[in-house]
Protein backbone atom coordinates (compact mmCIF):
# COMPACT_ATOMS: atom_id res chain seq x y z
CA UNK A 1 0.00 0.00 0.00
CA UNK A 2 1.35 3.44 -0.95
CA UNK A 3 2.25 5.98 1.75
CA UNK A 4 -0.59 8.33 0.77
CA UNK A 5 -3.07 5.46 1.00
CA UNK A 6 -1.81 4.51 4.47
CA UNK A 7 -2.26 8.09 5.71
CA UNK A 8 -5.76 8.29 4.21
CA UNK A 9 -6.92 4.93 5.57
CA UNK A 10 -7.40 5.97 9.22
CA UNK A 11 -9.56 9.04 8.52
CA UNK A 12 -11.56 6.98 6.01
CA UNK A 13 -12.26 4.33 8.66
CA UNK A 14 -13.33 7.01 11.15
CA UNK A 15 -15.76 8.53 8.64
CA UNK A 16 -17.04 5.11 7.55
CA UNK A 17 -17.65 3.85 11.09
CA UNK A 18 -19.30 7.10 12.21
CA UNK A 19 -21.61 7.39 9.21
CA UNK A 20 -22.65 3.74 9.23
CA UNK A 21 -23.37 3.50 12.97
CA UNK A 22 -25.26 6.80 12.81
CA UNK A 23 -27.40 5.49 9.94
CA UNK A 24 -28.22 2.22 11.72
CA UNK A 25 -29.03 3.88 15.06
CA UNK A 26 -31.13 6.57 13.38
CA UNK A 27 -33.13 3.93 11.51
CA UNK A 28 -33.66 1.93 14.72
CA UNK A 29 -34.93 5.05 16.50
CA UNK A 30 -37.29 5.90 13.63
CA UNK A 31 -38.54 2.31 13.40
CA UNK A 32 -39.46 2.26 17.10
CA UNK A 33 -40.91 5.78 16.96
CA UNK A 34 -43.21 5.09 14.00
CA UNK A 35 -44.15 1.46 14.63
CA UNK A 36 -47.62 0.30 15.62
CA UNK A 37 -46.20 -3.03 16.80
CA UNK A 38 -44.73 -3.76 20.23
CA UNK A 39 -41.15 -2.66 20.84
CA UNK A 40 -39.95 -6.28 20.88
CA UNK A 41 -41.68 -7.10 17.58
CA UNK A 42 -40.40 -3.87 16.05
CA UNK A 43 -36.82 -4.72 17.00
CA UNK A 44 -37.17 -8.25 15.61
CA UNK A 45 -38.52 -6.84 12.36
CA UNK A 46 -35.74 -4.24 12.30
CA UNK A 47 -33.14 -7.00 12.38
CA UNK A 48 -35.05 -8.91 9.70
CA UNK A 49 -33.93 -6.49 6.99
CA UNK A 50 -30.95 -7.46 4.86
CA UNK A 51 -30.17 -3.75 4.63
CA UNK A 52 -29.81 -3.42 8.39
CA UNK A 53 -27.83 -6.61 8.93
CA UNK A 54 -25.43 -5.76 6.12
CA UNK A 55 -24.96 -2.18 7.28
CA UNK A 56 -24.19 -3.50 10.77
CA UNK A 57 -21.64 -5.86 9.21
CA UNK A 58 -20.05 -2.89 7.44
CA UNK A 59 -20.09 -0.83 10.65
CA UNK A 60 -18.38 -3.65 12.55
CA UNK A 61 -15.80 -4.02 9.81
CA UNK A 62 -14.99 -0.30 9.81
CA UNK A 63 -14.86 -0.20 13.61
CA UNK A 64 -12.69 -3.26 14.14
CA UNK A 65 -10.24 -2.21 11.43
CA UNK A 66 -10.06 1.23 13.05
CA UNK A 67 -9.69 0.22 16.70
CA UNK A 68 -8.31 -3.33 16.70
CA UNK A 69 -6.63 -3.95 13.32
CA UNK A 70 -4.12 -6.44 14.73
CA UNK A 71 -6.59 -8.41 16.85
CA UNK A 72 -8.06 -11.75 15.80
CA UNK A 73 -11.19 -9.97 14.58
CA UNK A 74 -9.11 -7.32 12.85
CA UNK A 75 -7.14 -9.96 10.99
CA UNK A 76 -10.42 -11.68 10.06
CA UNK A 77 -11.97 -8.49 8.65
CA UNK A 78 -8.71 -7.72 6.81
CA UNK A 79 -8.87 -10.91 4.75
CA UNK A 80 -9.35 -10.29 1.03
CA UNK A 81 -12.27 -12.72 0.89
CA UNK A 82 -14.06 -11.20 3.88
CA UNK A 83 -13.65 -7.62 2.66
CA UNK A 84 -14.72 -8.51 -0.86
CA UNK A 85 -17.74 -10.51 0.32
CA UNK A 86 -18.80 -7.63 2.57
CA UNK A 87 -18.42 -5.22 -0.34
CA UNK A 88 -20.55 -7.42 -2.58
CA UNK A 89 -23.31 -7.69 0.03
CA UNK A 90 -23.49 -3.95 0.67
CA UNK A 91 -23.43 -3.40 -3.11
CA UNK A 92 -26.44 -5.73 -3.38
CA UNK A 93 -28.18 -3.59 -0.74
CA UNK A 94 -27.66 -0.49 -2.84
CA UNK A 95 -28.60 -2.09 -6.14
CA UNK A 96 -31.76 -3.81 -4.91
CA UNK A 97 -33.04 -0.69 -3.23
CA UNK A 98 -32.31 1.72 -6.02
CA UNK A 99 -33.51 -0.60 -8.81
CA UNK A 100 -36.47 -2.36 -7.20
CA UNK A 101 -37.60 -0.54 -4.08
CA UNK A 102 -36.94 3.19 -4.34
CA UNK A 103 -40.10 3.84 -6.34
CA UNK A 104 -42.30 2.01 -3.82
CA UNK A 105 -42.25 4.81 -1.22
CA UNK A 106 -41.25 8.44 -0.67
CA UNK A 107 -39.61 8.96 2.74
CA UNK A 108 -39.29 12.47 4.11
CA UNK A 109 -37.27 14.25 6.78
CA UNK A 110 -35.12 12.10 9.03
CA UNK A 111 -36.38 8.94 7.34
CA UNK A 112 -35.10 10.23 4.01
CA UNK A 113 -31.70 10.87 5.61
CA UNK A 114 -31.53 7.35 7.06
CA UNK A 115 -32.73 5.89 3.79
CA UNK A 116 -30.07 7.58 1.68
CA UNK A 117 -27.31 6.79 4.16
CA UNK A 118 -28.17 3.09 4.38
CA UNK A 119 -28.78 2.51 0.68
CA UNK A 120 -26.49 4.97 -1.10
CA UNK A 121 -23.83 6.61 1.07
CA UNK A 122 -22.67 3.56 3.04
CA UNK A 123 -22.53 1.26 -0.02
CA UNK A 124 -20.49 3.84 -1.93
CA UNK A 125 -18.19 4.44 1.06
CA UNK A 126 -17.46 0.74 1.46
CA UNK A 127 -16.97 0.14 -2.25
CA UNK A 128 -14.47 3.01 -2.26
CA UNK A 129 -12.75 1.60 0.83
CA UNK A 130 -12.48 -1.80 -0.85
CA UNK A 131 -11.11 -0.26 -4.03
CA UNK A 132 -8.50 1.90 -2.28
CA UNK A 133 -7.39 -0.15 0.72
CA UNK A 134 -8.51 -3.79 0.62
CA UNK A 135 -5.92 -6.50 -0.15
CA UNK A 136 -6.96 -8.43 -3.23
CA UNK A 137 -4.54 -11.34 -3.39
CA UNK A 138 -5.60 -14.95 -3.67
CA UNK A 139 -9.12 -14.36 -4.99
CA UNK A 140 -10.44 -16.52 -7.82
CA UNK A 141 -13.80 -17.50 -9.23
CA UNK A 142 -14.13 -20.38 -6.74
CA UNK A 143 -13.74 -17.92 -3.85
CA UNK A 144 -17.36 -16.86 -4.25
CA UNK A 145 -19.00 -20.06 -3.01
CA UNK A 146 -18.45 -19.48 0.74
CA UNK A 147 -19.84 -15.97 0.23
CA UNK A 148 -23.27 -17.46 -0.46
CA UNK A 149 -23.58 -18.60 3.17
CA UNK A 150 -24.66 -15.20 4.49
CA UNK A 151 -27.48 -14.50 1.99
CA UNK A 152 -28.56 -18.16 2.13
CA UNK A 153 -28.87 -18.15 5.92
CA UNK A 154 -30.69 -14.83 5.69
CA UNK A 155 -33.18 -16.20 3.15
CA UNK A 156 -33.87 -19.26 5.30
CA UNK A 157 -34.36 -17.06 8.37
CA UNK A 158 -36.80 -14.56 6.86
CA UNK A 159 -38.84 -17.19 5.04
CA UNK A 160 -39.04 -19.37 8.15
CA UNK A 161 -40.00 -16.48 10.40
CA UNK A 162 -42.41 -15.18 7.78
CA UNK A 163 -44.20 -18.53 7.74
CA UNK A 164 -44.77 -18.13 11.49
CA UNK A 165 -45.41 -14.39 11.78
CA UNK A 166 -46.73 -13.44 8.34
CA UNK A 167 -44.14 -10.64 8.09
CA UNK A 168 -41.79 -10.52 5.11
CA UNK A 169 -39.41 -7.54 4.97
CA UNK A 170 -39.37 -7.18 1.17
CA UNK A 171 -42.16 -7.42 -1.44
CA UNK A 172 -40.18 -9.76 -3.71
CA UNK A 173 -40.05 -12.40 -0.95
CA UNK A 174 -43.60 -11.87 0.34
CA UNK A 175 -45.08 -15.35 0.28
CA UNK A 176 -48.49 -13.98 1.31
CA UNK A 177 -48.71 -12.07 -1.96
CA UNK A 178 -46.57 -14.06 -4.39
CA UNK A 179 -46.71 -17.64 -3.12
CA UNK A 180 -43.72 -19.89 -2.52
CA UNK A 181 -43.19 -20.73 -6.19
CA UNK A 182 -42.65 -17.12 -7.24
CA UNK A 183 -40.67 -16.25 -4.13
CA UNK A 184 -38.29 -19.15 -4.69
CA UNK A 185 -37.88 -18.09 -8.32
CA UNK A 186 -37.08 -14.57 -7.13
CA UNK A 187 -34.56 -15.94 -4.66
CA UNK A 188 -32.95 -18.00 -7.42
CA UNK A 189 -32.69 -14.89 -9.58
CA UNK A 190 -31.12 -12.96 -6.72
CA UNK A 191 -28.57 -15.71 -6.10
CA UNK A 192 -27.66 -15.76 -9.78
CA UNK A 193 -27.25 -11.99 -9.66
CA UNK A 194 -25.11 -12.34 -6.54
CA UNK A 195 -22.89 -14.85 -8.33
CA UNK A 196 -22.49 -12.63 -11.40
CA UNK A 197 -21.72 -9.58 -9.26
CA UNK A 198 -19.15 -11.62 -7.34
CA UNK A 199 -17.48 -12.61 -10.59
CA UNK A 200 -17.37 -8.95 -11.60
CA UNK A 201 -15.55 -8.08 -8.39
CA UNK A 202 -13.15 -10.99 -8.92
CA UNK A 203 -12.44 -9.69 -12.43
CA UNK A 204 -11.73 -6.23 -11.04
CA UNK A 205 -9.27 -7.68 -8.50
CA UNK A 206 -7.43 -9.50 -11.29
CA UNK A 207 -7.16 -6.30 -13.33
CA UNK A 208 -5.93 -4.35 -10.30
CA UNK A 209 -3.33 -7.01 -9.53
CA UNK A 210 -2.14 -6.77 -13.13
Amino acid sequence: MKEKQIKAKQPFLIIGATVTWFAVILQLYLSILNSVESVSETIIRFFSFYTILTNILVALCFTVLLLKPNSRRGIFFSRPGVLTATTINITVVGLLYNILLRQTWSPEGAQRVADELLHVVVPLLFILYWYLFAPKSGLGWKSVFPWFLYPLVYAIFVLSRGALSGFYPYPFIDVNTLGYHNVLLNCLGLFIGFFLLSQLFIAVTKVMRG
